[in-house]
């Protein structure tokens, strides 16, 4: 049985350790608060983007001129891979990771075999973990997350919309969490470039007779660069507001799981105790005893 001095060397570690998460936690519920409104508040604005271009993809011959739609075998491709700066929010990252590669195994395992395969991390972690394992990494715009903005994410989608015009990928891939509640993160991987019908699943393509001003292919390829930019800042406030409430949880499963080992800390605290007393008492009497036998 441990010592008293341990046990309440640990009970004041799980303390402190508690005091830490419970912190955390309120930390992240107030930045969730902020991260959920501002993709709540992006979310109808990108969908009707993404249905208005879908529908007029579908029905016009212009949206088949744009260098974004260009459909080409795929030899080369690019994976926008959204992850966090920091960790302790549980499987946020790891479930990415995993998810990419089991994408790369699946879909991509020739081109992955060719060299072909380039990863562009958005977040720290996920820079870190496909560095380690020998992918070739975009390091570019990986600290997106220590200013989030819409300028910071344009720049990010400008840079993979080039490399895509002048031919350097085939395809370029993002893999985020979407955001459901502080619970529920659902990894979704979507095709960012080339931009098709079907860029969004829900986006649904109607039959709306769309009247033109100035002219259909002025606004058309005026959109498109538009909308696929607001596809990479969509996935990455998704993201945002999926690793707040993972760190939510995770700290308030911490703090909790805290409490059940500072029970069963205590409990052992006062067994101990009590075995200490019971020595001494015995040790006292066995000297009284020895002192009259003397």
């Amino acid at each position: 049985m441990a010592s008293l001095k341990e046990v309440r060397n640990r009970i004041t570690s799980v303390n402190s350790t508690m005091q830490i998460t419970k912190a955390m936690k309120m930390v992240a519920a107030a930045k969730l608060r902020r991260a959920q409104d501002a993709i709540l508040q992006m979310r109808p604005y990108a969908n009707k983007l993404n249905e208005l271009i879908a529908t007029v993809s579908a029905n016009t011959e212009v949206g088949a001129q744009s260098p974004y739609t260009a459909v080409r075998p795929v030899d080369k491709v690019l994976l926008i891979v959204v992850t966090s700066d920091r960790g302790l929010c549980g499987g946020f990252n790891s479930n990415i990771i995993k998810a990419t590669q089991a994408l790369i195994n699946d879909k991509y395992a020739s081109q992955q075999k060719a060299g072909n395969v380039t990863i562009k991390a958005l977040g720290k972690k996920g820079l870190e973990a496909f560095s380690k394992r020998g992918f070739d990494v975009n390091k570019n715009h990986s600290e997106i997350f220590l200013k989030l903005s819409f300028e910071e994410a344009r720049k990010a989608a400008e840079e993979a919309m080039e490399a895509f015009k002048v031919g350097v990928y085939d395809e370029v891939v993002l893999v985020f969490n979407e955001f459901k509640n502080v619970a529920t993160q659902i990894i979704r991987t979507e095709t960012m470039l080339p931009l098709t019908a079907d860029v969004d699943e829900n986006a649904a393509v109607s039959n709306t007779d769309y009247i033109f001003e100035p002219s259909e292919e002025e606004i058309i390829l005026d959109l498109m660069p538009k909308a696929i930019k607001m596809h990479l800042y969509k996935a990455v406030l998704e993201s945002n507001a999926s690793e707040h409430g993972a760190r939510m949880t995770a700290m308030d499963k911490a703090t909790e799981n805290g409490g059940e080992l500072l029970k069963d800390l205590k409990i052992q605290y006062n067994r101990s105790r009590q075995a200490a007393i019971t020595k001494e008492i015995l040790e006292i009497v066995g000297g009284a005893e020895a002192l009259k036998d003397s």
